[in-house]
């Protein structure tokens, strides 16, 4: 039965567009909604022979404490504040069809005296000219390669511009003018920076049109030098047109969304045509997802192209969709918006099509092609990887297939900045989001061991931890169905010294189906001494200890040490058991690097104010130029700190409880968690394992 209020609001319901909001027995946001009928839509999810089959229709009576509703004006409205509201709220029964990374883009300012091209992940609004997204970093890291190879940009940052006194190695092998020291002419220099955007636009009709005339007039010139530079250029054109596959559709741009699913399985695969040529294929895939294919359109569109989705920097002329969503005019009328604030124009215009015959439809159909490859292509690997881990789960006689593995290793430069990293696989591929990094309080003297066994201790506490608050939220009022279809999150970015809090951060602490440290029988004594003494005995804890030679010349290749066996289990090169264990032991061992690398970095050129909690970096910059050194801000008097410009009595309070407790000696607070980077750096000096 649906409570009286709910039934009160739902007879009250105006035949208006607009949004809905269903709010659970606290007031918390269990889903938000638009329609283009309030009344028929909020309405049909407690009909009794509706066709909606999500899995949390039947709970949703159960589960609901209060309704809210928002009329608009018009379906645009209602789809621009479904966007904002859900962003807001952040409802756990609406899903979300993005991940959290930010993607590259490839940035040019034509506006700047000397513009270059760089990579960001966070377009602005600043008028300059953003390409992309690129959905993995080596193809725009590749894109960049070829435009820097090709087309003669300037490469160094806007300081190294300003301070160079002579040309770099760029202006010896021909790819830079060195405008940082010569003059060179402004618009040959223009003229490259428009070859590069008409390249990077996918005009390459117009720019091999321009490249041929002034490699002409070069030669004419007798400027034959240049006229290689546009030879080279329109080679290189060349061959990047014949890598595209080409669409006789239109000139403009289009976004084709293509679907591919079983059950509750979901691919989405979208292909990026620019000019009229395919210039980019992606692919996405859901689970758990039992939502109708027109919602599932719905929330792509809105994730995808709203602020922070992969597609925001750019939309196109046309978006083809197999389905279209539930006030598609209003959508529309949306995407049209953001495109005029991205191209500066007034009105702009973003069709949304889902077209049935003639070469749209063609082009629709390849896009649904390439999902169902996608969706064809990762079950295979999916199978693959379940025959591996289960090849594993029989060598080393695990309890359960293996799916999720972590592995941990201890990284000090002379027994000074020793950190430990605790590094997870999902399913054999890494969880960056669950890697985990420690900087080591108890030992500071090289003593791989103890740091080891402060490390796990402090691991499987969280594990332990996160284990207690599962087992107190099944015995909850939650529905045990709920939780399976709710849908999930990724975990979040919680640091050490973090209690568990909810689901999405518990994820990344709960305990592993198998726990690999990096050694050999001596370590995995410390790793079942760390676990025992919390009274952790069900976790599978192994040590895989590398190759080598002893001194008698026999070679002994990598091997695994079981607890309560002596001889260790040997693994043969190439073998799938030794691929998944080698891959969390090398993942471990560069990431404790890093982490390392970090320590050492803040130990070295690190000051004392960064430990003060409440002081942000501007702070800590006005308080050293204002008064020099940490010294002169210890010893400073209440009013010079509050004469400091920004500098408040909260700052003045944190300064006086720091310096009043402060040791003498170095801190050894917590390194804060290292996250993965673009360029991880393996150091020299780690510890060793037998």
């Amino acid at each position: 039965m649906l409570p009286r209020n709910v039934e009160e609001k739902l007879a009250a319901l105006p035949a208006r567009p607009g949004c809905y909001i269903f709010r659970d027995k606290q007031g918390r946001a269990l889903y938000v909604g638009k329609a283009k009928s309030l009344r028929a839509r909020v309405r049909s999810y407690f009909q009794a022979g509706t066709s909606d089959t999500r899995a949390f229709i039947p709970a949703l009576p159960r589960l609901i404490g209060d309704l809210d509703t928002i009329v608009t004006l018009s379906e645009k409205e209602a789809a621009i504040l479904e966007n904002s509201l859900i962003k807001e709220h952040r409802p756990r029964l609406n899903v979300k069809l993005r991940d959290d990374k930010e993607y590259l883009n490839l940035r040019l300012d034509p506006a700047q005296p000397w513009p270059r091209l760089e990579l960001v992940r966070k377009p602005k609004p600043d008028g300059a000219r953003y390409f992309g997204p690129y959905h993995s970093a080596t193809a725009a890291r590749r894109t960049l390669h070829l435009v820097e190879k090709h087309f003669q940009l300037r490469t160094c940052t806007d300081r190294d511009f300003a301070s160079r006194r002579r040309p770099c190695i760029q202006y010896q092998i021909k790819r830079c003018p060195a405008p940082c020291v010569y003059d060179v002419d402004r618009d040959l220099y223009g003229a490259q920076v428009r070859a590069v955007d008409l390249f990077l636009s996918g005009r390459h009709d117009e720019l091999t049109r321009e490249l041929e005339e002034r490699m002409r007039q070069a030669s004419r010139d007798l400027n034959f030098e240049v006229a290689a530079i546009y030879r080279d250029q329109l080679d290189a054109v060349r061959k990047v047109r014949e890598q595209q596959r080409v669409v006789v559709v239109s000139d403009g741009d289009q976004d084709v969304l293509g679907l591919y699913r079983e059950g509750d399985l979901v691919e989405i695969g979208v292909v990026y045509v620019r000019q009229g040529r395919v210039v980019e294929i992606a692919s996405l895939s859901h689970a758990r997802m039992e939502i109708p294919d027109d919602e599932i359109v719905a929330t792509f569109l809105r994730d995808h192209y709203g602020e922070g989705g992969v597609g925001s920097s750019h939309i196109p002329d046309e978006i083809l969709v197999p389905v279209l969503p539930d006030g598609a005019d209003g959508v529309a009328e949306w995407l049209g918006e953001l495109r005029a604030e991205l191209t500066g124009k007034k009105r702009a215009r973003c069709q949304l099509l889902s077209p049935q015959r003639g070469s749209r439809k063609r082009l629709l159909e390849m896009a649904q092609e390439h999902a169902r490859h996608a969706f064809d292509e990762k079950r295979r690997a999916a199978e693959d990887i379940d025959e591996r881990l289960a090849q594993l789960q029989k060598r080393l006689r695990l309890p359960v297939l293996p799916r999720r593995i972590e592995c941990c290793d201890i990284s000090h430069l002379g027994g000074q900045d020793t950190v430990g990293s605790v590094v997870a696989l999902k399913d054999g591929v890494p969880n960056k989001r669950a890697y985990k990094s420690y900087r080591v309080r108890s030992v500071d003297d090289g003593d791989d061991y103890g740091a080891m066994f402060e490390v796990l201790g402090r691991r499987f506490r969280r594990g332990l931890q996160a284990r207690a608050a599962e087992a107190a939220t099944r015995a909850g009022p939650a529905p045990a169905a709920l939780e399976e279809v709710s849908p999930g999150g990724v975990a979040g970015d919680e640091r050490e010294g973090d209690t568990p809090g909810d689901a999405d951060a518990r994820s990344t602490w709960d305990l592993p189906d198998l726990f690999v440290v990096d050694g050999g029988r001596g370590q995995l004594a410390v790793a079942l001494a760390a676990a025992q003494d919390l009274g952790l005995f069900d976790l599978p804890i192994v040590a895989l200890a590398k190759e080598k030679e002893t001194p008698l010349g026999e070679k002994l290749v990598d091997r695994v040490y079981l607890p309560g066996q002596k001889n260790p289990v040997s693994l043969r090169p190439n073998s799938p058991e030794l691929f998944l264990l080698a891959r969390a032991r090398d993942e471990a061992h560069r990431f404790a690097n890093r982490g390392r690398t970090q320590a050492g970095k803040k130990r070295r050129l690190g000051s004392q104010l960064d430990d003060i909690r409440g002081i942000g970096p501007r702070t800590r910059q006005a308080l050293l130029r204002g008064l020099g050194t940490v010294e002169g801000v210890r010893n400073a008097s209440d009013e010079a700190i509050l004469a400091v410009p920004g500098v408040t009595r909260r700052h003045l309070a944190a300064l006086r409880a720091h310096f009043s407790t402060a040791p003498p000696a170095e801190s050894s607070e917590a390194v804060p968690e290292v996250r993965e980077g673009p360029s991880p750096s393996d150091g020299p000096s780690h510890s060793q394992q037998s």
